[in-house]
């Protein structure tokens, strides 16, 4: 064993046990779309008496903390999200009306003396309903949040006198309850009442007993209020007494709910997929490569591992996008093995007598600019998704940036390892047919015995790129797009039902509950989908009784609510990050590449973007935050295709700098093509697992991305290329100098030039 190779040896068994022992001792963090739950998205608003800032943003977060912790949420998380949002995460709450109202609620609770209604109020006096729907006059407030501690509903099990909340009091506020309890103890009528008032409504008003002295007041540092409340209310009281009051008002721009058996069914549908799709991208790859594919495959199993265990270390969430980004990383991990598995076919069949370790060796060498370019452009993609999206979507970002860096050292490190370490030994090396090496394969083989000339024919292959982006803006602007409530701001809600509803009967039902402009569809077999501008909570059990009425059990599976500003701002940020992503993929080929290469390269990215989207507008599919997600993820893929094209055109100009440069790029084309072709059908398999098996949730996101890889294949060669090939006839900018004039001369013994 080579010395390089014992390295290789010592850090993949290092890597795989790490690997293993996190995936064996940290459990997976599941988001809220997998796990089900309620998130909530809150922006402060400015009052009169502070501004909605970081400062005052962070201090309604603390308070919201405390009363989420006093509702009894298990594992739920408060974040701050920018200067004015907190992002409220509540797992396991199907339910979000009553912990909406509950942590949403300003909660100024204050405490006031009761003064004698003579029908004129004097001032700072106000007239008020208390709770048994009388008018009462309180004064001044005395007591403010500030002064209460902690606050616990009980029940009056020795007199059955029905549920309560005792407060203790904080710092000076048990003596500023002592006072003012001591001066009602000596007044009689309403004067002896003190009204608890949360948001200007009064909660309680109860008297001061008459075994408080007079003068004395309550002391001990707590009390108790009383009222007819119900379990379920004193709770929720000693909740927002104890969470305090919120320094700025709360407004909800965004809530997501999702059931827990939707949940199970997407986690159940991926790894299916994963698994069909794994097993038959292995079964593929040892078909083409032999010995060195089923080693490949190992390795992607291994990769599997080595990703799973890198988002549990990282403490990552694991989002539905995400989780459809880890099963599609599967895929795309295969194309750095098959990168370096042509280069070393073609190295052997140009010296066959150094033997495959020596072209396997050589192969993984020369792969590795376009493996280091490709992945590069994957990652800015994925890195656009993390910062320019929110939600779900961000989780794509961070499984497809742990699953591309996880590839490389799958492919680099432990395939590298075990096909070197397999194809040393004498007994394989001395068969070249068994390793997978020894030929070309059929189709490269096919393609090097009719040499076409791709490129001949480069005005027809613009043409059908120009008239494929034609049909596409029609469908787009003919057909208009369905962009998901996301990105118009709305409540989008759906619904099982235990008997099967007819879609007329259902679009009556909603109607009927004084909705008839919404929107009734079926998702899935059976399920109801209901969409609207404006919805309550109270209104949304409207539609669902009414659901009910006709189906049997109602069970909400997905509730989403986005307000209309938040849409604005998602759908600005969506053609930000599209932006971005054309302009950092073409700063990076400028810069990696010549501007023409980069030039063909974007242009023909722009023109898979099109022409998915005008699939989508066609087909009436929803434009949301997953689709874009699925975009941006074509992006990465359609540069990517490029770069390897433009990676061999490149290295064969510089062999060959006076040879006509069209010629050069239809060479380097079809030297891709096997290339291109393994790869895809890598990703296909997954995806193709995905689109039958994901349900509704992943099946667009599946067939966007069978769109835009096929798409992306058939623009990397048919429109990138002529593209570059147009743009240098028109180009000053030298050829590159040839590799010889600026190395020594070739030594006997190195491999000759791939033709």
């Amino acid at each position: 064993m080579s010395r390089a190779n014992a390295v290789r040896a010592l850090l993949s068994v290092a890597v795989l046990a790490a690997s293993l022992f996190f995936a064996l001792t940290e459990p997976a963090r599941l988001g809220l779309d997998l796990r089900g739950g309620t998130q909530i998205v809150l922006e402060t608003q400015d009052s009169p008496q502070a501004k909605a800032n970081a400062e005052s943003t962070d201090r309604a977060r603390q308070v919201l903390e405390r009363r989420v912790n006093a509702l009894g949420v298990a594992e739920s998380s408060l974040t701050r999200s920018g200067d004015r949002r907190i992002i409220v995460e509540l797992p396991d709450v199907q339910d979000p009306t009553q912990a909406a109202e509950v942590i949403g609620k300003t909660a100024q609770l204050t405490a006031h003396p009761v003064r004698v209604n003579d029908g004129s109020p004097g001032k700072d006096e106000r007239l008020l309903p208390d709770e048994q729907g009388g008018q009462i006059l309180v004064g001044p407030a005395a007591l403010t949040g500030d002064g209460i501690g902690t606050a616990e509903a009980g029940f009056d099990t020795q007199n059955l006198g029905g549920w309560y909340v005792t407060v203790k009091f904080r710092g000076s506020g048990g003596g500023t309850w002592e006072r003012i309890t001591a001066r009602a103890a000596c007044a009689t009528g309403d004067e002896r009442r003190i009204a608890f008032v949360l948001d200007g409504r009064v909660i309680s008003s109860p008297q001061v007993t008459t075994n408080v002295p007079c003068n004395v007041g309550i002391t001990g540092g707590s009390t108790q209020i009383t009222g007819d409340f119900t379990a379920d209310e004193a709770r929720d009281l000693a909740a927002l007494i104890q969470g305090g009051s919120l320094p700025v008002p709360v407004k909800i721009i965004e809530q997501r709910v999702v059931g827990p058996t939707l949940g199970d069914a997407a986690i159940e549908a991926s790894w299916k997929a994963a698994v069909i799709g794994v097993a038959l991208t292995g079964l593929f790859i040892i078909a083409v490569y032999r010995l060195v594919g089923a080693l490949a495959a190992v390795a992607l199993a291994c990769y599997a591992l080595i990703s799973y265990a890198a988002l549990v270390m990282m403490g990552a969430t694991l989002t539905l996008p995400g989780l459809a980004g880890f099963v599609l990383a599967v895929g795309m991990a295969i194309d750095a093995n098959v990168l370096a598995f042509e280069r070393a076919r073609e190295e052997y069949r140009a010296a066959p007598r150094r033997g495959v370790r020596a072209a396997l060796s050589t192969g993984f060498d020369k792969a590795w600019s376009a493996i280091a370019d490709s992945n590069v452009t994957t990652l800015l993609a994925a890195g656009l998704l993390f910062f320019l999206a929110s939600g779900p979507v961000r989780g794509f970002g961070v499984t497809l940036t742990i699953g591309v860096l996880a590839s490389m050292v799958s492919a680099m490190l432990l395939s590298r390892f075990l096909t070197e370490s397999a194809v040393a030994r004498r007994m394989i090396a001395r068969r070249p047919g068994l390793t997978g090496l020894g030929a070309v394969g059929r189709l490269r083989a096919w393609l090097d015995r009719r040499d076409p000339d791709l490129m001949r024919h480069r005005r027809l292959w613009l043409g059908i790129s120009a008239l494929s982006v034609a049909v596409a803006l029609t469908g787009i602007f003919v057909r208009g797009l369905n962009f998901g409530v996301e990105f118009t701001g709305g409540r989008l809600v759906e619904y099982s039902t235990s008997r099967t509803v007819d879609i007329d009967d259902a679009r009556a039902a909603v109607s009927s509950a004084g909705f008839p402009r919404a929107v009734v569809q079926t998702s899935g077999t059976d399920d109801i989908s209901v969409r609207t501008e404006n919805l309550s909570n109270a209104e949304e059990k409207r539609i669902r009784d009414a659901l009910a009425a006709k189906g049997g059990s109602v069970t909400k599976q997905r509730d989403e609510l986005i307000g209309p500003t938040l849409g604005d701002e998602l759908r600005r940020k969506a053609l930000i990050a599209l932006a971005v992503a054309l302009v950092v993929q073409l700063a990076y080929l400028a810069i990696r590449f010549r501007w023409t290469f980069g030039a063909g390269a974007v242009l023909a990215m722009f023109h898979d973007i099109i022409v998915v989207t005008g699939v989508f507008a066609w087909l009436g599919k929803p434009i949301d935050g997953v689709f874009l997600a699925a975009l941006l993820t074509i992006i990465g893929y359609s540069v990517n295709d490029s770069v390897v094209v433009f990676d061999r055109v490149r290295e064969l100009w510089r062999n060959d700098p006076k040879a006509p440069f069209a010629r050069l790029a239809a060479r380097g084309a079809l030297q891709t093509v096997p290339r291109t072709v393994n790869t895809g059908m890598g990703a296909i398999f997954i995806l193709a697992a995905l689109a039958l098996l994901g349900g509704d949730s992943l099946t667009d996101f599946a067939i966007a991305l069978l769109v835009g890889i096929i798409v992306g294949t058939f623009s990397s060669v048919f429109t990138a290329t002529p593209l570059a090939i147009v743009f240098e006839g028109r180009s000053s900018t030298p050829a590159p100098r040839s590799k010889a004039s600026r190395r020594p001369a070739r030594q006997p013994g190195d491999s000759g030039a791939v033709v």
